[in-house]
């Protein structure tokens, strides 16, 4: 979305040409938004359930998104993208989990991938509608991709309360009966007697007993106290924030500076790239989620990570050729390297349950927790 308005004229116009401290501003607040949320988004997962939380956040980013399309000042558009991080922390909390939660077993790590991977999915709408309303010669140029936004939001609004519950929220509620019958329902064809389904059933409730023990006696301290646990803060910490701290803030959020800073500088072909590569994103990042399970996340990562550091050295590189010799060629390249780098950043996959903490909504917020403070902007 901002990648997208920053090279549309009608906003820099509509809200003074923002630049420096400004602008990272207009790109943090969602994060700062999504911070303030934290706090209360696994209580809340854990307290009324997975759905009714995605509810909730949805129910937030649908208002965020009507004052952000009205907005007529700087404070109006930057509370907006406050409210619409604030929002997205409880849907973004409870929405992995419920998808992890009801997915069968052999499909779990795929599907989970998927979930975080589809985020250029939405990157995609972001980016073709800035496109498309870039010739409108009015404020609704920007206002109506804010609009859209909403779209996704809208049908979680909608659709999300007939979605199934959470199994292993039901059976921390006592609701066993629920339980049973939506595992029955989802993993055998409603046959509740099925091994697969007693095993899970059986499983879930050893957990969450087991959960409620060391919470009893430990609480919050079972982060850090057994070797396993401190383990598991340690790869949650790393991964979150270095997935972050690995360049891909630059193109997420100032691409079209990175333009700017080759020549490229026609705002219809700085919006035309960035629809392009959100498709070579969501391509690659779907066949490397289907992948999971033949590779390993431990293999995606690691070769993820090599890769996406040679590719950002190449356009470090070129990006310096560019500014000593100015030739065309070289800032050509730099666009190669950002769709060669784009391939790679497969630290989407990793959002599998990685932690066996007191509660898996308050081993998911850290994972997201770290993910904000590693992105470079804020």
């Amino acid at each position: 979305m901002m990648n997208g308005l920053q090279s549309l004229p009608q906003w820099e116009s509509a809200f003074g040409y923002p630049s420096g401290g400004k602008l990272g501003l207009f790109n943090a607040i969602q994060n700062i938004g999504a911070l303030a949320g934290y706090p209360f988004a696994p209580y809340m997962s854990d307290g009324i359930g997975r759905r009714r939380t995605i509810w909730f956040g949805a129910t937030i980013m649908c208002i965020a998104s009507a004052i952000q399309t009205s907005a007529h000042s700087v404070g109006m558009f930057i509370g907006a993208r406050f409210l619409i991080g604030f929002g997205l922390t409880f849907a973004a909390n409870a929405a992995p989990i419920l998808v992890t939660e009801i997915s069968y077993p052999t499909y779990r790590a795929p599907l989970t991938s998927l979930y975080n991977s589809l985020w250029y999915s939405g990157s995609i709408v972001a980016a073709w509608t800035t496109y498309g309303t870039f010739k409108i010669n009015s404020t609704w140029a920007w206002r109506l991709p804010s609009l859209l936004q909403a779209i996704p939001s809208v049908l979680q609004f909608a659709l999300v309360l007939f979605a199934p519950e959470s199994p292993r929220w039901l059976i921390s509620k006592g609701r066993e009966a629920e339980a049973l019958h939506t595992l029955a329902y989802y993993h055998a064809d409603g046959n509740d007697q099925d091994p697969l389904v007693q095993y899970e059933f059986e499983e879930i409730k050893a957990a969450i007993e087991f959960d409620r023990t060391v919470a009893s006696n430990v609480g919050w301290k079972s982060l850090v106290t057994t070797p396993g646990n401190r383990k598991r803060m340690r790869i949650i910490v790393a991964l979150a924030f270095f997935s972050q701290w690995s360049g891909n803030g630059l193109i997420s959020y100032y691409l079209t500076r990175v333009f700017d800073q080759i020549g490229l500088t026609d705002s219809s072909t700085q919006l035309l790239i960035n629809g392009i590569l959100q498709i070579w994103n969501l391509g690659w990042a779907v066949f490397a989620s289907l992948m999971v399970n033949r590779l390993g996340r431990r293999f995606l990562f690691l070769t993820s990570a090599s890769l996406m550091t040679l590719f950002y050295m190449a356009q470090a590189i070129c990006f310096s050729e560019y500014a000593q010799h100015g030739a065309p060629a070289v800032g050509h390249a730099v666009i190669a390297f950002i769709f060669l780098f784009s391939v790679y950043p497969t630290h989407r996959l990793v959002h599998g349950r990685n932690s066996a903490l007191q509660s898996s909504c308050q081993g998911f917020q850290h994972l997201q927790l770290c993910n904000y403070f590693g992105r470079p902007h804020l």
